[in-house]
């Protein structure tokens, strides 16, 4: 019967669930868009390109694991872990001779892969695209067949593809410049070779086969092997018999050997997509977490608006011995049929807006377009499953109040507001409140990026519901403050102060998804330039050399800053990675160690830079800290390419924000990563920028610059990777802007007998009009301050943790911006709906049936 009844409230009554249906379909969008970001995450797929006519490829593991075991309570638990390692691993060359014994196997391909990027005049041929090179007795594995010329045999010889060829324009017997692993070397184009199966995320050099080795820089070492089978053998078949073979062989270094097909190619090959798929999973968490706080925030403070709205309704069917029960089981009902299509719309619409998040993270560059966008059933599902879940439970939060009074106090509740909001609410407030403010105690004690992140969104969540439970006080404190120069304004100003302090729980439920908004969105925007601005400065301070060379390409080769050395000179190259210790993930770089301190200057604060060598190590304050670590510790930590190292702590800096946790020497860094160029190079000299520039001329797409201009280039850079964060968190801005305009259409729509008693008593046109401007006004101010005063704690607690100062990086014109937009949206969202409600004649209204 309840259910029937429901139906027929939502038939008579659309325009008051207007507001609810379209908040819940919001939410069901943004969490379907945020599931398929966590699915493609987790099941993405990663199809292979060069290893397409390979059914079975033999690589090293690309992970780190660990194995912990607990006795306890006479039972052991064994876990396992596993985490992926930054560079590439490798292995031995043979181990070719094992796989060609192996039972079916007809041909073993080793298979090299390396950078390799051509270029022109004006830099790179190809920048949509990665380019690496390869020994050209690996062509099979794709394959690529010559299409023109002849195959590389000479140490000067090439083969480009087919699509480098049209791009560039080159023919064979042409040149081409080619900046790999070594300097920059000009090949003569012998062949032009074109792929069997559509290659779209890589071009591909090919080279003599000891030229590539020679590129490689991996001696006795490969990539991969490349395993066909013989005729008549099945490739799921060879997979198990080689997995026998290798079971417990490892690379040089300790890594087991692993062997793929099918699906299982594509990870081998674009090691950036398996890693995106870590990257990804932590980035959909992280919206689709906050975003359903923000939801559930959202949505209550919806159906609690549109319960008070119908307090009179209900309150008549209290009066005529409806049960409290019956009124939940009513509303529970009417939410759940208005959650059943909002849920269904909104997850319908998310799952093209998650592929079109997918395509705008992979156009940032923060996901590779490898990672093919996944979506199933499972987002859409779990989505009407979670707006269903928030509608019924914000349904029985705003019933409590109405269904557990008296019905003669219900219906007098119902002509007049509470003066005071009930203890409970008040005490959940100040419970939610002391929350908010452990969290921002506890943020400014995080000293990591991955953990202070989720607490600072969270912090502004907690406190953003912390205002909406204590909400009517807060508004009658505003009141309170605002009363006289309101009183002294005109008769608008009086209307909208009677109003506001009247009505306190209605303005609340405005000032709530205000305060949320102008808090998250100061939060979003600033967060990054605190961090940002605090590392630059402390890289600006660290740096002593006069000039700093930087590449458009991919790095500056040891060629160039060999010619840069002189006597009298101190040339710094620094090379970057990331390192383990344990499972921990550390941002490391390698610098020349010669002179080290003539170019940089960390802030050693225990130890000695003069120490640092192959076998050492020096870290920073953070990391010291967190690795129990001091002049002359071990330190047992695995390298990019999965090679473990235990070198010894020679010092600890406090500059670790500016250059990372952790500093080797550089050669030894080189010989562990991908890309073994320099990041840039530092330069202590008498010399002019002039002259320096002239004894690298020969090196195309290295510049001199000053150490002010490199910052420049860095702050950029910084600005590209917050662009994603900015996109990232600006579906829930969006989904919080409209959440604002909504409820406050609802608030003004739902006003029209009292604007009509208004005009009717003598009020004008234009009065009312001012007394909503004013109201608007009222509460954006109100929600600024609060807004302002949660960003700036959480902001202020961030920067504490990260950087060890209070010292937000807020731009004064863009809180400006943001407050004005908030403010444009207060101020539209009133108008137009009081406007519309003002077109009936008073005396229509005042006589209509209510």
């Amino acid at each position: 019967m309840m259910l029937r009844y429901a139906l027929r409230t939502v038939r008579a009554r659309k325009g008051g669930f207007l507001g609810a249906f379209f908040a819940l379909m919001c939410a069901a969008a943004l969490i379907t868009a945020c599931g398929t970001l966590l699915e493609t995450g987790l099941r993405g797929t990663i199809a292979t390109e060069r290893y397409a006519a390979t059914p079975v490829v033999v690589s090293a593991d690309q992970n780190i694991h660990q194995t912990t075991v607990k006795h306890k309570k006479g039972k052991t638990k064994v876990k396992h872990k596993a985490k992926p390692i930054a560079e590439r691993a490798w292995l031995p060359g043979d181990l070719a001779t094992e796989l060609r014994k192996v039972p079916g196997v007809r041909e073993v391909i080793p298979e090299l892969t390396f950078l390799a990027e051509p270029l022109a005049p004006g830099g790179a041929v190809d920048k949509d695209r990665p380019a690496y090179g390869h020994a050209w007795d690996s062509a099979a594995l794709t394959p690529y067949t010559l299409t023109t010329g002849t195959a590389p045999k000479a140490d000067g010889d090439l083969v480009i593809d087919r699509r480098l060829a049209e791009r560039a324009h080159l023919e064979p017997g042409d040149r081409l410049t080619v900046q790999s692993t070594q300097s920059p070397r000009t090949y003569r184009v012998t062949g032009i070779a074109a792929p069997a199966h559509e290659v779209r995320h890589q071009t591909a050099l090919f080279f003599s086969t000891a030229e590539a080795r020679r590129l490689a820089a991996h001696p006795g070492q490969v990539t991969a092997f490349g395993v066909l089978p013989a005729k008549g053998t099945d490739a799921a078949v060879l997979k198990r018999s080689v997995s026998t073979a290798l079971h417990g062989t490892k690379a040089p270094h300790g890594t087991t050997a692993q062997v793929s097909a099918g699906d299982g190619r594509g990870p081998v090959e674009f090691l950036d997509a398996a890693a995106a798929r870590t990257k990804l999973v932590s980035m959909g968490g992280a919206m689709g977490g906050t975003s359903l706080l923000v939801a559930v925030l959202v949505v209550v403070g919806t159906f609690a608006l549109s319960v008070q709205q119908r307090h009179r309704e209900l309150a008549l069917l209290r009066a005529i011995a409806a049960t409290s029960g019956q009124i939940r089981a009513l509303l529970g009902r009417e939410a759940l049929i208005v959650g059943v299509a909002a849920g269904t719309s909104g997850a319908l619409a998310g799952l093209p807006l998650g592929s079109w998040l997918h395509g705008r993270f992979v156009a940032m560059g923060a996901v590779p377009a490898t990672l093919q966008h996944t979506a199933s059933v499972f987002p859409p599902f779990a989505a009407l499953a979670a707006t269903l879940l928030g509608a019924w439970a914000a349904a029985r939060i705003s019933s409590r109040r109405i269904a557990r009074i008296r019905p003669a106090e219900a219906l007098a509740e119902a002509r007049a507001e509470r003066t005071r909001p009930a203890w409970g609410r008040i005490l959940a407030g100040v419970a939610l409140l002391a929350g908010g403010a452990v969290l921002v105690a506890v943020l400014s004690v995080l000293r990591t990026e991955p953990a202070s992140t989720p607490v600072t969104f969270l912090a502004v969540v907690v406190l953003a519901s912390s205002v909406a439970l204590l909400g009517p006080l807060l508004v009658r404190a505003a009141v309170a403050v605002l009363g006289g120069p309101l009183a002294l304004t005109g008769p608008s100003s009086r209307l909208a102060r009677a109003n506001l302090r009247g009505h306190a729980a209605r303005m609340a439920s405005v000032v709530t998804p205000l305060t949320l908004l102008i808090g998250m969105t100061c939060t979003v925007l600033f967060v990054q330039p605190t961090l940002g601005n605090a590392a630059r400065a402390q890289a600006r301070e660290g740096i002593r050399a006069d000039w700093v060379v930087a590449a458009h390409g991919p790095g500056v080769p040891a060629e160039a800053a060999r010619r840069l050395r002189t006597q009298h000179d101190t040339v710094t190259e620094v090379v970057r990675s990331t390192v383990r210790v344990g499972l921990d993930k550390y941002a490391a770089q390698g610098v020349t160690p010669g002179g080290l301190t003539r170019t940089w200057d960390p802030d050693v604060t225990v130890g000695s830079l003069t120490k640092l060598a192959e076998d050492t190590v020096a870290v920073s304050e953070l990391a010291a800290d967190q690795l129990h670590l001091k002049p002359g510790s071990p330190l047992k930590l695995t390298l990019g390419d999965g090679t473990p190292a235990t070198p010894t702590v020679v010092a600890v800096y406090a500059k670790g924000l500016g250059f990372g946790d952790l500093t080797f020497a550089h050669d030894l860094i080189a010989r562990h990563v991908d890309n073994p160029l320099a990041a840039s190079v530092l330069v202590s000299t008498a010399r002019t920028q002039t002259q320096l520039a002239t004894t690298l001329r020969e090196f195309p797409g290295i510049h001199v610059l000053p150490p002010a201009a490199a910052d420049s280039i860095q702050a950029a850079r910084q600005q590209a990777n917050a662009e994603v964060n900015y996109l990232a968190m600006g579906l829930v801005l969006a989904f919080t802007a409209i959440a604002v305009v909504n409820t406050l259409a609802m608030s003004v729509s739902e006003r029209v007998r009292e604007f009509a008693l208004l005009r009717l008593a003598g009020a004008t046109r234009r009065q009312v009009l001012g007394m909503l401007r004013t109201e608007a006004l009222s509460v954006l101010l109100l929600a600024t301050a609060l807004g302002s005063g949660i960003a700036l704690a959480v902001l202020t607690a961030f920067s504490v943790g990260m950087t060890g100062e209070a010292a937000p990086a807020v731009t004064p014109l863009v809180y400006v911006a943001v407050v004005a937009l908030a403010g444009l949206l207060a101020l539209v969202a009133t108008a137009l709906p009081g406007r519309v409600a003002l077109r009936v004649s008073p005396v229509t209204v005042a006589t209509a049936k209510e």
